[in-house]
């Protein structure tokens, strides 16, 4: 390779470098443009876009204004009004400060800068076409400032052809103008996208009253405030019980002194403070607003200030972790309870306060069993039996509880209620089989039904040689959805005597645009009545129509990553519970049926449905080698 000189870069290359860290995409701009607007005290934000933003993009403020003898230097590198000394960037208070975005900006496209400071008698603009600017002079605007942006990337096609489709584009733009304007509730937004108009926020809006244009009422019914203070910290905002958990992270929005930011540690803090109440692929709705003093965090070590590194991240952990406990349902601890534990391993608390143990009571709560009132019914199978089985399930017949016997050193409860011995911290109940007369065998692997332990583990004898123990709602999960997943392709569909009427949000029924082919081949016979009306006339065969409104009422709340994992989550919904009692038949004909399955050894979660103990294995439990 031939060795060129050292040699300092062209202005135009500079800019186009720093476009390459800034600029990645249309919504890299708006979000850039939009804190510019924030930061000149805008109290309104219009937003308009075409083609997805890489045609055209308008942003429009009501702010401070540009002195006209300012507008060169406001397109010229490394030139801000935000700071004046380096100590300015150990305090950073505004959005923006590195005078980067708007050179970078354009580099690579045609924009146009208007503004007229409100002392000013008139507004001035200037033009510059990939970095070289065209024009400059007088200009007509009320006040305030109006950036036009056109033909991004023209100059840079190869940049051009890594974006997504305009749809993608426009989605991603709306987006980071969303999470901006929940950030500022006390100003206007307003966002029109190919000459229609998305939204309109007034100003001086409550959060929840912000968040209810974005998110589904089905979403935003299960979320409470929690505020908690430490000194100068203080996090605040709105978080979804346990119970409104989704398998996507999409709804956990952090702000760090009101700058959206992607960190984990705040991700890994929100998720401590569910731990136990949640699945490990479900997320909580959080939208969380960290308030702390700038020194406490630095803001420039990302480009385009994404990211965010705080100062004492132990400290950061705890409070965040206590302030949502509340709205994951567990005990507020206390705050030297409350340990941070990163992924180094490293530990630490509150400054001042000493690390404690966590109280076991808290983490996590008694799991509940179910009643056999609760219970719903399962699909009906081709299996012997199966008919019957079902039947029993319907009308359930008391099972006979056989009381495992009590060893000599295992003591039985008294009239005190208290026991001791290895067996002390649980009733006898608990040990229990429920069980026939006899072992029943099935009809294949050489399997023998023996009963049923703790009302949620089916017993089983393999061959005289092996101990299987099955999880009836693990079992009962796979089962319902291999019979889902051969139905809803068919596109077979059960009609409805009286349709069912869904009242939609405007996210909802975008929602249902995108999914309606998928939830036609899966059997639902939909009809819009309205911008606002859902009417569900058919629903597929193996869902009762009450079951067939809730699982649309999730899958239009994007819940879930899909309508994949949207079908598993109704087939757990649908299943036995773990602490249901089965009747012989009941228990028999799920085996069977869960035997013919495909995929039977894990539940959809993939948890094992079936754990096997051979000779050796109990040898080892007992310690006989």
């Amino acid at each position: 390779m031939t060795r060129r000189a050292i040699t300092l870069l062209p202005e135009i290359l500079c800019n186009q470098i720093a476009a390459g860290e800034v600029v990645e995409r249309p919504s890299s701009v708006l979000k850039e443009l939009v804190e510019n607007s924030l930061d000149a005290g805008a109290a309104r934000i219009d937003v308009t876009l075409e083609g997805g933003g890489v045609a055209r993009m308008v942003v429009q403020d009501d702010g401070a204004g540009i002195p006209p003898g300012e507008l060169g230097l406001a397109v010229t590198r490394h030139a801000t009004s935000k700071l004046s000394s380096v100590a300015d960037l150990f305090s950073v208070t505004s959005f923006g400060f590195r005078g980067e975005a708007l050179p970078s900006i354009a580099s690579v496209s045609h924009l146009t800068l208007t503004s007229r400071v409100r002392q000013e008698a008139e507004a001035a603009r200037i033009d510059v076409d990939c970095g070289q600017v065209l024009a400059e002079g007088p200009a007509a605007l009320a006040s305030g400032t109006r950036v036009e942006m056109r033909r991004l990337f023209a100059g840079t096609p190869a940049r051009l052809k890594f974006l997504r489709t305009e749809a993608t584009e426009a989605k991603r733009c709306q987006e980071a103008l969303t999470r901006m304007a929940l950030a500022r509730p006390d100003v206007a937004f307003s966002l029109t996208l190919g000459g229609r108009e998305i939204f309109r926020l007034p100003a001086g809006q409550t959060l929840a009253a912000r968040l209810a244009q974005f998110w589904p009422l089905a979403v935003l019914e299960g979320l409470m405030e929690f505020s908690r203070e430490h000194g100068e910290f203080k996090a605040h905002g709105l978080a979804g019980r346990p119970s409104h958990a989704q398998n996507r992270a999409d709804r956990m929005l952090f702000y760090v002194n009101g700058r959206p930011v992607q960190d984990r540690l705040l991700q890994r803090a929100a998720r401590d403070a569910y731990k136990g109440r949640i699945l490990s692929g479900e997320y909580p709705q959080v939208l969380l607003f960290l308030d702390l003093p700038p020194e406490e965090v630095d803001v420039n070590v990302h480009p385009a200030k994404l990211e965010v590194r705080f100062r004492d991240e132990g400290q950061v952990f705890a409070l965040v972790r206590l302030a949502l406990a509340p709205a994951a349902g567990g005990e507020v601890l206390s705050e030297q309870g409350a340990v941070y534990s990163s992924s180094a391993g490293s530990a630490g608390g509150f400054a001042g306060g000493s690390s404690g143990p966590v109280s076991a009571s808290a983490w996590p709560p008694p799991a509940q069993g179910g009643s056999p009132a609760a219970r719903g019914s399962w699909p009906v199978g081709d299996k012997p039996g199966m008919q019957r089985g079902w039947q029993s399930f319907q009308n359930p017949q008391p099972a006979r509880e056989v009381p495992l016997p009590l060893g000599p050193r295992q003591t039985a409860v008294g009239e005190a209620g208290q026991a001791s011995g290895p067996f002390s911290q649980h009733s006898p109940e608990y040990f229990s089989v429920s069980a026939g007369s006899e072992p029943r065998p099935l009809s294949q692997g050489g399997l023998e039904y023996l009963g049923q332990i703790a009302n949620t583990y089916l017993v089983l004898r393999q061959g005289g040689e092996k101990l299987v123990l099955v999880d009836q709602h693990a079992a009962h999960e796979r089962v319902i959805l291999e019979n889902m997943r051969r139905a809803r392709s068919s596109g077979d569909s059960q009609p409805l005597a009286l349709p069912v009427e869904l009242s939609l949000h405007p996210a909802e029924a975008a929602r249902a645009s995108e999914l309606w082919a998928e939830l036609r081949s899966c059997g639902f016979l939909l009809e819009m009545s309205g911008a606002d009306k859902l009417l569900v006339r058919g629903v597929p065969p193996s869902l009762p129509a009450g079951k067939a409104a809730e699982f649309l009422r999730d899958a239009l709340a994007d819940r879930t990553g899909g309508l994949a994992e949207l079908w598993t989550m109704l087939s757990c919904k649908s299943a036995i519970k773990a602490g249901q009692p089965l009747a012989q038949d009941e228990a028999m004909s799920l085996l069977e049926t869960w035997l013919d399955t495909p995929e039977r050894d894990f539940c959809p979660h993939g948890r094992p449905v079936a754990v096997a103990f051979g000779a050796g294995d109990l040898e080892r439990l007992f310690k006989r080698k």
